[in-house]
């Protein structure tokens, strides 16, 4: 007695060596049972088969053609059914097995009558004959000759053909994909794609060469086995069963015959399928999709069909209705042609009008190119991926609306026009950064949170709030990105609060007002100038270039611009160089002289709240020092301190200025004139916030407070 052993290990039970974990995923993946339908065929062809089981497969056969043959229809290249040779060999095998169970029964059984060998067969003799075998006999023939001789033969010598060109061609190909690789065309992925398809194409098409001896053979098979049935049913009927000769001609006929054409017509559907399949090698496309281009598209030939068509209809003798709708239908076919050709064409020639025109686009970018490298942008801020909300027409361009009005109000605050500022995008920057240029220049960065408001600790005494700790762009004040919701919250614990735009354009106002001397540019004070009333442009016709150029005016409007003095009094500007330049052609000196002639205006730009004038005196023995360390005449005259004096006068100064601060002023540093350009450009490299002023800019009305000395 044979024991069975049973295991359980890792990878699940072994049965007498059989994994049954492997055997359930074998089961799930279709190859049980494709080797079972394998083993089925190979059965039919030994043990008999009853006749309702055999209608059953017949039925298989059949359906199965026409799923081959729509699929061969519907692919747009031939590799997308590349498993079709398989299924040609298994179909093929199917027949055969069916042609012996039929064989059997027909021969064994035909005595009892048509039914003997199922209703299919059945049906297809008695309607295919019409009660004549003779009838039956022909169309058996036809079709076989149709499939043999035509459709079998045609296919299988152009698969033979296409076999050979594709391995002729296999080399080159190689090549190409090699050339296209090397010359960067093609990634190294698609090349791998591309050589997988050329095996696939040569390995297929070398199948079907030897596939389509299928075919042919299962055809030759088809008529000896029907020569066979009816041989042998009338010998076993006359000579065994002892029918008349008539009757076992009837029977045996009727079934032979029956049985031939539910094998043929499966056949001759698998051998169209065949000849479709190798002669889509050189067809776009699905072939109703590639028939319905060439053939419905030509203009010309269909109106000549539809001619001949109606020519025909109106012989002697013809049926007029058939040929008549055959000429109407191809004249409309011929019509629908030549509109889409006009239609195609119009859209051909609008497409080109667009390329020419954007080619004659690039031709003039690409004809100045020089100029148009050569120029740069005076103000431009780029922002990062993620802070293109702020400038999008959905969330309110808010951004660009607020920098308008840092232009409006650089106009208004110190008497000129700002340049345009472009805002673009840079995909180079992090997603929420943004770098503000002047003259292409980085002058100022940072970083935002488009979607969420900025908590400033002005003061340093806030209280603490959840969120992002950050230091504020402009002035460097601890700060906080907080939600939206919090901004009550925040503002009650002392916080300054704004959003993400505010905070880019404060930053952007701060590195207008540092630069707006570099960007009164020749062209910005022609614009100025321009501007100007007929008794101004008059007094500036008198002094230019007899008593100074015009670039000689730009460098003074730029220097009270360096300090943060605004030049929209410029008639008042232009007395004062008026009256400097005749005694004086140091620019420093004309420029000490309009200051004096703003005295008014400078005062008043620096008032404390309680307006009053705060100012911190330069001591005698510093006043001494710096006059006692100028060196040189005239625009030559420069500052040569001693290092040591040099720090200490910095250390003085921001003891002075602290404890001012302390006490809750912003005081100017107040000097004697011949030394306060000097002053001023020492105090800059330290606290560029800080005003100097001399005692001759001191309006007499102004009331000063004094907040300590250096």
């Amino acid at each position: 007695m044979a024991e069975a052993t049973v295991q359980q290990g890792t990878t699940g039970f072994t049965i007498a060596g059989v994994n049954l974990n492997q055997l359930a995923k074998a089961a799930a993946r279709g190859e049980i049972a494709m080797g079972m339908g394998v083993m089925t065929l190979i059965v039919m062809l030994i043990v008999p088969l009853p006749a309702f089981l055999l209608d059953f497969m017949l039925a298989i056969s059949i359906t199965a053609s026409v799923l081959v043959l729509m699929t061969a229809l519907l692919i747009k290249k031939p590799l997308e059914f590349s498993s079709f040779p398989t299924v040609l060999l298994l179909t093929t095998m199917l027949r055969l097995a069916l042609n012996m169970a039929s064989t059997r029964l027909i021969l064994s059984e035909g005595e009892k009558g048509p039914a003997a060998a199922g209703a299919i067969i059945e049906t297809f003799g008695a309607f295919v004959m019409q009660g004549n075998y003779v009838i039956g006999v022909i169309v058996f023939i036809i079709l076989v000759i149709v499939n043999f001789v035509v459709i079998t033969k045609g296919s299988g010598r152009i698969a033979e053909v296409a076999a050979r060109f594709t391995l002729d061609a296999m080399p080159g190909k190689q090549m190409a994909i090699d050339a296209d690789l090397s010359s960067g065309i093609i990634s190294e992925e698609e090349a791998k794609a591309r050589r997988k398809e050329l095996e696939g194409e040569s390995s297929f098409f070398g199948a079907m060469d030897g596939a389509s001896k299928f075919v042919k053979g299962d055809a030759m098979a088809g008529i000896m086995i029907t020569a066979i049935n009816i041989i042998g049913g009338m010998v076993i009927g006359v000579a065994q069963k002892g029918l008349p000769f008539d009757q076992a001609a009837n029977a045996y006929t009727t079934l032979t015959i029956g049985d031939g054409l539910v094998s043929q017509i499966p056949s001759l559907i698998i051998s169209i399928a065949a000849g479709m399949l190798v002669s889509k090698a050189g067809v776009d496309g699905s072939a109703n999709e590639a028939l319905g281009t060439q053939l419905m598209g030509s203009t010309q030939g269909l109106s000549m069909v539809s001619g001949v068509a109606l020519f025909a209809g109106l012989l002697p003798g013809m049926p007029l209705i058939p040929f008549t709708l055959l000429a109407a239908g191809t004249g409309y076919g011929a019509w629908r042609a030549w509109r889409n050709k006009e239609l195609a064409r119009v859209a051909n020639e609008q497409k080109a009008n667009e390329i020419e025109s954007h080619a004659e686009g690039e031709r003039k970018a690409t004809d100045a190119p020089i100029s148009d490298s050569l120029a740069i942008d005076e103000l431009k801020v780029e922002l990062g991926f993620g802070l293109l909300p702020l400038i999008n027409e959905t969330e309110g361009r808010k951004l660009t609306d607020q920098i308008k009005a840092v232009r409006r109000q650089v106009a208004t605050e110190f008497g000129f026009v700002a340049p345009q500022v472009r805002i673009v995008d840079n995909m180079e920057l992090q997603q929420e950064d943004y770098r503000i240029l002047i003259k292409e220049v980085e002058s100022g960065k940072g970083r935002l949170r488009p979607y969420q408001n900025l908590a400033m600790d002005a003061t340093g005494r806030a209280g603490s709030i959840a969120g992002e700790k950050v230091k504020e762009p402009v002035f460097g004040l601890p700060a906080v990105w907080i939600d939206p919701g919090a901004k009550e919250e925040a503002s009650i614990r002392g916080y300054t609060v704004v959003d993400a735009a505010t905070v880019l354009t404060t930053h952007f106002t701060e590195l207008v007002k540092e630069n707006m001397a570099e960007l009164l540019s020749y062209a910005a004070l022609k614009s100025l100038v321009d501007g100007l009333e007929a008794p101004q442009r008059a007094l500036l016709d008198d002094i230019t270039p007899s008593q100074i150029t015009l670039s000689g005016v730009q460098r003074v409007l730029q220097n009270l611009l360096r300090e943060k003095v605004s030049i929209r009094d410029l008639p008042t500007i232009l007395e004062a160089i008026a009256e400097a330049s005749g005694a004086s052609s140091d620019l420093m000196m004309i420029t000490e002289h309009v200051r004096t002639r703003l005295a008014r205006q400078l005062c008043n730009s620096n008032l404390a709240p309680d307006g009053q004038l705060v100012v911190i005196t330069l001591s005698p023995p510093w006043e001494q020092t710096f006059a006692e360390a100028l060196i040189g005449d005239g625009g030559d005259r420069q500052l040569a301190l001693e290092p040591t004096r040099l720090h200490q006068f910095v250390a003085d100064m921001r003891g002075a200025f602290e404890q001012a601060a302390q006490a809750g002023d912003a005081p100017v540093l107040l000097t004697s004139a011949p030394i306060r350009p000097y002053v001023r450009s020492l105090v800059e490299r330290f606290r560029a916030q800080t005003v100097v002023m001399s005692q001759n800019e001191i309006h007499p009305k102004a009331k000063l407070r004094a907040a300590g000395a250096v």
